[in-house]
């Protein structure tokens, strides 16, 4: 492995025309895939490892560490299970744990709209401060800038982490087989229906609660079980399909998932089906996908099923002509899964 870092990048969606970048809310999907492919690859990228997985992996002094940053402009700031400091707490806590590593520090940016509340202020903090707490890291550095009022939709925070890599192989797209195991580690699509919820002012016989949760201890009890991981990724904005199809397509592979398999909770199944959404799109903040040795596969669930019940293999990976396939069986037979233009919600992180 180079010693350089390799460059990740979260970023918004993309649309070009003519010589114009059109940026839309949201993030995820095929415009963000054109944004990093078109402008910051050929920028930044020095290897075909480059952007494609959830963090930088490098090497100081012969221990192997990771780094990501990320910016979270959720509305509403404040939503059942969480807020917009647990997000940016967990969100950067899970994609350190996705290359492998063990968090260990985050600084914290915060952009502030003037005359926003210091009561919500401190809530935030406080929020952010447990949220550390709970997922064993320490925030060491930060900023503050405050905007004009009208200018910075209430608060803006980015958070970025460091982390010691535990895995002992590099995890990322590129390390996936076929025959591996596609392991799902809880249900899908909380996070995003909790947050059209609110926003939308929607009343659901039942609360649907943000899965915002950290995800590094479930990583490292696999790591120390001895898993054969060969790629891992949260399903953050575009949920479980747009996960997939993004391994698949760093990876040069092609994936066949079993609907039926598949965990989705009945408020949530239910909540899609009358607000016209997939639950295969839908983002999370707690749940992700690990790629698997086929022999690895039983002793994996059994260690995922300690945090989520409803941990499941849901597919495998397979030999294909069409690389960057992902394929859906369904009862009514197999459904090519395409990268969405833009994100289904908006502003869910």
């Amino acid at each position: 492995m180079s010693d350089a870092p390799r460059f990740v990048v979260n970023c918004p969606t993309l649309a070009t025309a003519g010589d114009t970048i059109e940026l839309a809310h949201g993030g995820g999907g095929l415009l963000t895939q054109r944004l990093i492919d078109r402008l910051f690859r050929p920028a930044f990228a020095e290897s075909p490892d480059d952007l494609t997985h959830d963090g930088a992996v490098f090497d100081i002094g012969g221990a192997q560490f990771a780094f990501t940053t990320d910016s979270y402009v959720v509305q509403p700031l404040f939503f059942p299970g969480g807020d917009i400091g647990t997000l940016a707490v967990n969100g950067t806590v899970n994609d350190l744990a996705m290359c492998g590593a063990e968090p260990r520090y985050l600084s914290v940016g915060m952009v502030l709209e003037e005359g926003f509340p210091v009561d919500d202020l401190r809530r935030v903090v406080v929020s952010m401060r447990d949220a550390a707490r709970a997922a064993g890291v320490r925030l060491v550095a930060g900023d503050t800038k405050v905007v004009e009022r009208g200018k910075g939709d209430g608060l803006y925070v980015n958070t970025s982490g460091v982390g010691l890599v535990l895995a002992s192989s590099p995890v990322s797209p590129r390390q996936v087989r076929a025959g591996d195991a596609v392991l799902l580690s809880g249900d899908i699509g909380r996070h995003g229906i909790a947050i059209m919820a609110v926003r939308e002012g929607l009343g659901f016989e039942t609360t649907i609660t943000s899965d915002c949760a950290p995800l590094a201890a479930c990583v490292r009890a696999l790591i120390e079980a001895g898993i054969e991981l060969h790629c891992m990724r949260d399903l953050t904005r575009g949920g479980l399909a747009t996960a997939l199809i993004e391994i698949a397509s760093a990876g040069g592979v092609a994936i066949r998932l079993d609907e039926a398999a598949i965990p989705v909770s009945a408020p949530v199944r239910g909540a899609c089906e009358i607000l016209g959404l997939d639950p295969l799109y839908v983002a999370n903040e707690g749940r992700f996908v690990a790629l698997v040795a086929p022999a690895c596969a039983e002793r994996a669930i059994a260690i995922l099923r300690r945090s989520s019940g409803d941990a499941a293999v849901i597919g495998t990976v397979e030999p294909s002509a069409r690389p960057g396939t992902v394929e859906l069986r369904t009862l009514g037979g197999v459904r090519v899964l395409d990268m969405l233009t833009g994100d289904q919600l908006p502003r869910i992180c």
